[in-house]
């Protein structure tokens, strides 16, 4: 049996195997309607796990901010109900209601009952649009067990219900209405995903987000039983200010170079280009790209337009000032973008994105709109503030001599590698297996518990390598410091993929990079000590899901001969009511190191009982401005977000 990506299983036939049964007509299977998105939802939302929950409502927003692109919706109000259900509320112009000419029914009917239907494949529906497939609300309507559409147009209140993308009967009037919108109203299929429950987080922070990027949009998210001691969240997104706020918001913990923001925007052949920026003192570099409000993560034109141009000019200002001299090499990319906030958003009529995914812009045109009109301002602007065209300069020679130290230490641990016998570093014990896919690193706190876990492990896919205390805080270190460091430098070595530039997926050793450090306080530093690590210098581990934090059990409990692990306070009452609490020896784990090879094994690695969690950045927005404060310069933030969860992680299931 082989099991295919639905987690179900399947024959495999062999090619000496006789197939005997009919092949026709008749198995040739038609899918009506939106049967196919119920059959495989994960070709039309990702998957049926969180990501593809939430994804249900951002299919619906879009449909509202895509009314607000068009000029004709101002204000949305999103409802996180208690049942598990949403609401997505706005003041558009509301869905058309009526008879579709080509399928005789309303178009509200038609718009959430046929894929690909919708306003935005020809011309004059809107002129702006992220949704562009025309499944969205279609897709969420076939999701849910239960869907509702309320209408207002034409001076009347207008009702459908569905259940599980059915309509229970035609559309009707059910009273008067004094303004024109649209409110949907669903709950997800219980039977088709894995949760049905909302992170109220996720979703603020996507609507965050598209409140900076469409200013003067109001989007006011409410939160049933969300907020402290099961009370009600309520919260406003409204930005005047647009991307220029978004900027603020995320360099507020840290030192800036300059106190204005630069702000560029522009029209040019329907092309709408907006970029807010600021230099800081820091490493790190934050250039979030957008196009029709969509998160371009891997880039596209907008970003190589707006990238190419910044380093043109800067280097062209550098040479005319003097403050690049004639003997210097030109800064790079890199060089230039260090401490770097910035957010790029482009509005295309006819957008060409890259995979169904939407990840990459295609325009040919955007690069050189975006390079255009980014020049014209940010010409103006070091023309106008020599002092500050200086400090960035000075900062990004810094950079550049800090990148050749880096390179200089990068050739070194090279050419040591190659004259030393093994290329590994002592302390890793690695696995015999040699396919990435298959084998797992382990990354341990200290020599005991390496100890216990290099006995305990699998020798022929599991590797072990324990560090040295903590290692070196890299949100404010550049890359030379790095370089510098023995114990980051013995896991770069063992990852195999490098890191910053350097970094090569194809070249990782391990598929699973496992963080496995102590329930204590020290075991949680080191773990965000390496996943700020991770975070700014081996990004796409995390975005391509192959970082991970292992859950080692907090209590053994014994009654007799039995043994059970708990891994949480709750577990342990749940234990204790389950099998009574007489005569119970219960023992908390203080670290791995205590842990017997085998009970490490059994435990927390081995893969038919293990629990581990897969890190990824659902919003990278907010995880750079977590980094920022946790582990960033400014002690007073930190203080004021430990006071502000201090609730939370008090009644922590730990």
């Amino acid at each position: 049996m082989a099991t295919n990506i639905d987690g179900g299983t399947e024959a495999l036939i062999m090619p000496s195997t006789v197939v005997t049964q009919e092949y026709g007509a008749a198995q040739i299977q038609v899918l009506e309607g939106l049967e196919p998105v119920r059959k495989r939802p994960g070709m039309y939302i990702g998957s049926t796990g969180e990501r593809g929950l939430h994804h249900l409502v951002y299919e619906v927003i879009d449909n509202s901010i895509d009314e607000a692109l068009a000029g004709h919706c101002s204000d949305i109000r999103v409802s996180l109900r208690r049942d598990n259900s949403v609401a997505v509320w706005d003041n558009g112009r509301g869905i058309p209601v009526e008879p579709h000419p080509k399928t005789g029914v309303s178009t509200l009917e038609t718009v959430l009952t046929v894929l690909h239907a919708g306003g935005k494949f020809g011309a004059g529906g809107y002129k702006v649009s992220g949704g562009l497939h025309g499944v969205g609300v279609s897709v969420v309507n076939a999701l849910s067990e239960r869907f509702e559409a309320y209408v207002r147009r034409n001076g009347k209140l207008h009702y459908q219900r569905f259940e599980r993308g059915n309509p229970i009967k035609p559309i009707e009037v059910i009273g008067d209405a004094t303004d024109t919108g649209t409110e949907i109203v669903f709950r997800p299929d219980a039977t088709i995903f894995e949760t049905v429950e909302f992170s109220y987080d996720t979703l603020s922070a996507r609507f965050r987000e598209l409140a900076y990027l469409n200013k003067g949009v109001s989007i006011r998210f409410i939160g049933e039983g969300h907020g402290p001691d099961g009370t009600d969240r309520d919260e406003l997104y409204l930005y005047e200010g647009g991307i220029i706020q978004m900027v603020e918001y995320l360099n507020e913990n840290k030192d800036a170079l300059h106190p204005t923001i630069i702000y560029v925007a522009g029209q040019k052949d329907d092309v709408v280009v907006e970029v807010a920026m600021q230099y800081t003192s820091g490493y790190s570099e934050i250039v979030l790209a957008f196009a029709n409000n969509i998160n371009t993560h891997e880039g596209g034109t907008h970003l190589t337009g707006f990238r190419n141009q910044l380093t043109r000019m800067l280097n062209e200002h550098g040479r005319k000032t003097g403050v690049l001299k004639d003997q210097d090499q030109n800064l790079t990319g890199d060089d230039v973008r260090e401490g770097l906030t910035a957010v790029l958003s482009v509005k295309i009529p006819e957008p060409q994105f890259e995979g169904q995914t939407k990840t990459k812009l295609g325009n040919p045109e955007v690069m050189s709109i975006v390079s255009s009109l980014f020049g014209d301002t940010f010409g103006h602007f070091l023309e106008s503030n020599p002092g500050v065209g200086k400090q960035i300069i000075s900062k990004a020679i810094d950079a550049l001599r800090a990148r050749e130290a880096a390179r200089k230490a990068r050739e070194l641990t090279r050419r040591k590698s190659v004259l030393e016998s093994s290329t590994l570093p002592g302390k890793l014990a690695d696995c015999s297996d040699r396919n990435p896919e298959r084998c797992e690193l382990y990354i341990v706190e200290g020599d005991s518990a390496g100890g216990s876990a290099k006995q305990g492990r699998d020798r022929g896919f599991q590797a072990i390598l324990p560090l040295r205390g903590k290692i070196l805080n890299t949100e404010r270190a550049r890359l030379d410091r790095i370089y510098g460091n023995e114990e980051i430098q013995n896991l770069i070595v063992a990852m195999g993929s490098g890191v910053a530039d350097d970094f090569d997926v194809a070249k990782l050793r391990y598929h699973k990079i496992v963080i496995m450090t102590d329930a204590d306080v020290d075991g949680a530093h080191i773990r965000t000590l390496l996943l700020t690590f991770f975070y700014r210098f081996a990004k796409p581990l995390v975005e391509g899901g192959y970082v991970y934090i292992a859950q080692p059990p907090l209590y053994k409990v014994e009654k007799g001969k039995q043994i059970h692990y708990c891994y949480t306070d709750r577990e342990l009452e749940a234990l204790k009511a389950r099998i009574g609490s007489d005569n119970l020896t219960i023992s908390r784990f203080k670290g791995l190191g205590e842990m017997m090879p085998q009970q490490l094994w059994d435990t927390t690695m081995d893969p038919e009982n293990r629990t581990l969690l897969q890190v990824d950045i659902e919003d990278a927005t907010e995880a750079d401005r977590l980094f920022t404060i946790l582990m960033g310069d400014k002690v007073e933030p930190r203080r004021e977000f430990i006071q502000a969860h201090a609730r939370e992680v008090k009644n922590l299931d730990v």
